[in-house]
């Protein structure tokens, strides 16, 4: 399967999301590390996957899913 990596900027672009927003609040609390991004040869560097962003944005989140995460 070919994957497209996608920096933080471009991600931005395709979900219509601040950049500062991805990294403050979606990063590791929605999008998690070896899912949803990568740090290529362990380095600082961080790409993100966008097939399963893009397929993980068209799944219907449930709404205990929902009401735990008020909690």
């Amino acid at each position: 399967m070919n994957n497209t990596y996608l920096t933080t900027e471009e991600l931005s672009a395709r979900i219509k999301y601040d950049a500062r927003t991805i990294r403050n609040c979606l990063k590791d609390s929605v999008l998690l590390e070896g899912v949803h991004y990568i740090r290529p040869f362990g380095g600082r560097k961080i790409l993100y996957i966008w097939e399963r962003i893009e397929k993980d944005m068209a799944s219907p989140v449930a709404t205990s899913d929902l009401i735990a995460g008020l909690q």
